[in-house]
C-alpha cells in the first residue's frame, strides 16, 4: 500500500483516545501530518467559544508532541491551506471528523469535491455522535421530529465501543512550517473577561475523565433527581469536553451504560440526556434553517421585539428577577450555565420580555464556552415555541416560582448576585470584574426593581400567543 502522508485535519476532535479517523490511520502504518486550521467558519464563531478553542489546541497539541508527532496551525481558508501542505508534504490524502451544522457542511463539501478532482483521497469520518443523523430513521423511512419516538429507537441502538489511544504515532521525515498558537489572539474579544472565566475550565481529555469519574463516583445516582438544581453539584459538566471533542462520546455512552447496569439510579436519565444532544444534531441535519429561522414556518409572522433597554438589561443580568440574573451572571463568571438556569432566562426574554430568540442565541453564541450549534438553536425554539418539541406557548416559567421549587434557600441566586448577599463571595464579586467597563456595574448598586410584573409579562404573552394561533 501507499506510504505516502496523511494530512489529518482536526477541528472539534481534539483527543486520541476514541478517534476513529485515528484509529483508521494508525491502521494503515503511513506517516501523518496532524493539522488545525484557523478558517473563515472558525474565525466567525463566539468570542468565548474561540477562545476556549484556543486552550483546547493548546493542550492537544502537547499531548501529540507526547506521541511523537507535532500539531500543525495554519490560518486562511480551508482548502488553501490543504491544498498547500499536500503540495508541500507530497500527502496522498487529507481526511478530517465530520461536522454537521451548514458552514461546515459547505465548506467541507466543496473541500471534498475540489481535492478529488486534484486526485487527493478526501475522506471523512465520524466520531463526533454516536448515530449519524442519517442513520436514524422513522419506521417510514424519515427523520424523527419529535424527541421520544428518537429515545425509543435510539435507546437500544448498539453503540461501537471506544477505540484504544495510541501509544507512538508515525509523522514525516520534514515537518511543514507551523503558525504559532499566539499569534491568532483568539481570545482577544474576551478582553478582562479571560482572567475570571479560565478559573472554571477543564480543559483536555485528561481533565474531560476526571470529570466524568468524578460525576460518577457520585452524582450519577441521583442525577434524575438533582439535575434541575443548579445550587448542587448534579451534573456532568461535560458539555465543554464533548463540545472541542476533547472526550469522546462513545466513552462517555458506555461508562453511562456501565453506571446503569451497576444499578445506579440516575444513569438511565444521564443516557437519555446524552440523547437529546444526539437529537439536537439530527434535527440540524435534516431541517438546518432550525439554527436560524423558526423551525416552525407559522411563527414567521409572530411579532418579536428586536433590541431594545429591556433586552440589553437581560444580557447584563440586572432585570431585576434573581434567578434570570445569577443564570446571566454564572455564564459571565464561568463560561457556562446550568440548563435548568437557561431555560428560565430563555423563556423569560422569549415570553416575558416577547423578544426574539434569536437575539438571545446570538448572545449566548458569543458568551458561552461549551457553546453547541446544534444544542443552542434547539434549546432557544424549544424555549420559544416555534421549534421542534417546543415548549407550548401557554408554558410560560416563571422565575420565582421556578426559584422556589428549585433554588428555594437562595443559595445559586446568592452565590452569583453580590448585591443579594450581605457578605458576598468571590463569585459574586468576579461579574464585575468580567463583563465589559462599559457597562458601568460595580456592587455598591442597588440591586434593580423588576422589567416587569411577572403576572404582566405571562398574561402579555398569553394575549400575544392567543392571537398568533387566531
Amino acid at each position: 500500500m501507499s506510504d505516502t502522508p496523511l494530512i489529518l485535519w482536526f477541528r472539534r476532535d481534539l483527543r486520541l483516545g476514541d478517534q476513529p479517523m485515528l484509529t483508521a490511520a494508525l491502521t494503515l502504518g503511513r506517516p501523518v501530518v496532524p493539522v488545525f486550521i484557523l478558517d473563515p467558519e472558525t474565525e466567525a464563531i463566539g468570542a468565548a467559544a474561540k477562545w476556549r478553542l484556543g486552550l483546547s489546541v493548546a493542550a492537544f497539541a502537547k499531548r501529540l508532541q507526547a506521541v511523537g508527532v507535532r500539531l500543525i496551525l495554519r490560518r486562511g481558508p480551508a482548502l488553501e491551506v490543504v491544498r498547500g501542505l499536500v503540495a508541500e508534504t507530497g500527502a496522498g490524502g487529507v481526511w478530517w471528523s465530520r461536522l454537521y451544522d451548514p458552514a461546515s457542511v459547505a465548506r467541507d463539501t466543496a473541500v471534498k469535491a475540489a481535492l478529488k478532482a486534484d486526485g487527493v483521497e478526501a475522506r471523512s469520518f465520524a466520531g463526533h455522535l454516536l448515530h449519524e443523523p442519517w442513520e436514524v430513521q422513522t419506521g417510514s423511512g424519515g427523520f424523527y421530529r419529535v424527541f421520544t419516538p428518537y429515545w425509543k429507537a435510539t435507546r437500544g441502538m448498539a453503540v461501537a465501543a471506544p477505540g484504544p489511544e495510541p501509544k507512538a504515532m508515525r509523522g514525516v521525515e520534514r515537518w511543514p512550517a507551523s503558525e504559532r498558537l499566539e499569534d491568532w489572539r483568539l481570545g482577544a474579544a474576551m478582553h478582562r473577561g479571560a482572567e475570571v472565566v479560565v478559573r472554571y475550565q477543564a480543559v483536555g481529555e485528561a481533565a474531560a475523565r476526571e470529570k466524568l469519574a468524578v460525576f460518577l463516583a457520585g452524582p450519577v445516582a441521583r442525577y434524575a433527581e438533582m439535575r434541575d438544581f443548579p445550587g448542587v453539584a448534579g451534573t456532568s459538566r461535560l458539555s465543554e469536553n464533548l463540545t472541542y471533542g476533547e472526550i469522546g462520546i462513545r466513552e462517555v455512552w458506555h461508562a453511562g451504560l456501565r453506571a446503569r447496569e451497576e444499578g445506579r439510579a440516575g444513569a438511565e436519565s444521564f443516557l437519555r440526556e446524552l440523547a437529546w444532544r444526539e437529537f439536537s444534531y439530527h434535527l440540524m441535519h435534516h431541517t438546518p434553517h432550525i439554527t436560524s429561522r423558526n423551525w416552525k414556518p407559522e411563527w414567521d409572522d409572530f411579532g418579536w421585539r428586536g433590541e431594545s433597554p429591556d433586552a440589553d438589561r437581560w444580557r447584563r443580568g440586572m432585570t431585576g428577577e434573581p434567578f434570570v440574573d445569577a443564570a446571566m451572571r454564572e455564564m459571565y463568571v464561568t463560561g457556562t450555565m446550568h440548563n435548568r438556569a437557561r431555560m428560565i432566562a430563555g423563556s423569560y426574554l422569549t415570553k416575558h420580555l416577547l423578544t426574539h430568540w434569536k437575539l438571545g442565541l446570538d448572545w449566548f453564541a458569543d458568551c458561552l464556552t461549551d457553546w453547541d450549534p446544534a444544542a443552542n438553536a434547539m434549546g432557544w425554539q424549544w424555549v420559544a415555541g416555534s421549534g421542534p418539541d417546543a415548549a407550548p406557548y401557554f408554558r410560560v416559567f416563571n422565575p420565582a416560582g421556578q426559584a422556589e421549587k428549585f433554588d428555594a434557600k437562595g443559595t445559586y441566586q446568592r452565590r452569583f448576585i453580590a448585591e443579594l448577599a450581605r457578605d458576598p463571595g468571590p463569585e459574586a464579586m468576579r461579574y464585575f470584574e468580567a463583563v465589559p467597563r462599559s457597562w458601568h456595574l460595580d456592587a455598591q448598586r442597588p440591586y434593580p426593581a423588576p422589567v416587569v410584573d411577572l403576572a404582566e409579562g405571562r398574561a402579555r404573552a398569553l394575549a400575544a400567543y392567543a392571537a398568533r394561533k387566531a
